[in-house]
């Protein structure tokens, strides 16, 4: 259909469009978090009836600023878009080892008591902390409550998700009775030491010093205790391998599906039989993740994960990320003098692991 009007009509359409534009473009960027709009209200309502001041929700919600500046870094972070050798290279500086032994150090009888009453190594722990924030150095500069906000409301697919950390992260800050617009964390709403999402916060967090609180923002002792019991709680195995080195073609079979983050379910013998042979002489029978990473001169580094590589993968879904905490570990172990054994097993030990 064809519509026609007067030079006098097109300019009034064309205002009126405009103006249109100009309000949805306002309305975007100062989105608004009224308690009486229909989704916001739901989760006050929701939050409520958890014993959370309705008051106190409606006016932290009141509070709470559209960040488009959040959307747009939710599509870029690093697992997305980098290869091995270049993500390897964010995390595995001499600097950066060099940090984490120094924060065991300041903090060995935390670490020691951690490792003792959770049975994870105090190097995974600590290079959980080198690779989110730096050991406490950079936790993010997002208003937590303006990244949730955000993500709840305007996340095009994950929407209901972040409802969801958005409502844990109001009780945390109700409970814990701490103003939700003064703390800040990265810009998908991840807190602290630990950068623990709220509801991972809600469920993991512990009061390791003893205080009465379970402070990740500003404690490091309870940051590592709550990290421990993390670990703990997904089935850590004390003792046990959490990957072994590899050989295999220089071109990837297309038969096996690699860096995958999800549970060992490929055998050893599959391997063997496309050209990818374990190092640790493990059993045919023995279930591993297999992993492919690919080097700065293009080569491809094959690794077969256990279980406890799959436990780093719960602390956030990319075999990346489980890699560089491996290696950054494996790093500040050496540092240490400390030989590490549990990264890689022996033959034998691989086998009585199995």
């Amino acid at each position: 259909m064809t519509v026609t009007t007067s030079p006098r009509g097109r300019r009034t359409l064309t205002l009126a469009l405009g103006g249109l534009l100009a309000w949805l473009a306002v309305g975007a960027d100062a989105a608004d978090f009224d308690p009486a709009r229909g989704e916001v209200r739901s989760l006050v309502d929701e939050v409520a009836q958890r014993g959370v001041e309705r008051g106190w929700l409606e006016r932290a919600l009141g509070r709470a600023e559209y960040r488009q500046e959040v959307l747009d870094a939710m599509s870029g972070a690093a697992e997305y878009h980098l290869v091995w050798h270049e993500y390897r290279d964010i995390f595995l500086g001499e600097a950066r080892v060099d940090q984490g032994v120094a924060f065991i150090e300041a903090h060995a009888e935390a670490f020691a008591r951690a490792e003792a009453e959770y049975g994870v190594p105090a190097e995974i722990i600590a290079a959980i902390l080198g690779v989110e924030t730096r050991y406490g150095e950079v936790t993010g500069d997002h208003r937590v409550l303006d990244s949730l906000s955000t993500l709840a409301f305007h996340h095009p697919r994950r929407g209901e998700f972040f409802r969801g950390e958005l409502a844990a992260f109001l009780e945390i800050a109700y409970r814990q009775d701490v103003d939700p617009a003064s703390l800040e964390g990265s810009y998908a709403g991840a807190m602290g030491y630990p950068q623990f999402i709220p509801t991972s916060y809600r469920a993991y967090a512990v009061d390791f010093d003893g205080d009465g609180r379970r402070d990740l923002w500003h404690d490091p002792v309870d940051a590592i205790g709550s990290i421990a019991n993390y670990f703990a709680e997904h089935r850590w195995r004390p003792g046990a391998p959490v990957y072994h080195q590899a050989e295999g073609p220089a071109t990837r079979p297309g038969a096996v599906t690699f860096n995958a983050a999800r549970p060992p379910g490929t055998s050893v013998g599959e391997l063997a039989a496309v050209g990818i042979e374990s190092s640790a002489g493990l059993a045919a029978g023995t279930e591993v993740m297999p992993l492919a990473l690919t080097m700065a001169d293009g080569s491809t580094r094959y690794r077969l994960g256990r279980d406890n590589f799959y436990v780093i993968t719960r602390y956030n879904h990319s075999y990346l990320y489980a890699m560089a905490v491996t290696e950054l570990a494996e790093a500040i172990a050496a540092a240490r003098g400390e030989a590490g054994d549990w990264f890689t097993a022996t033959a034998t030990e691989a086998e009585d692991d199995t």
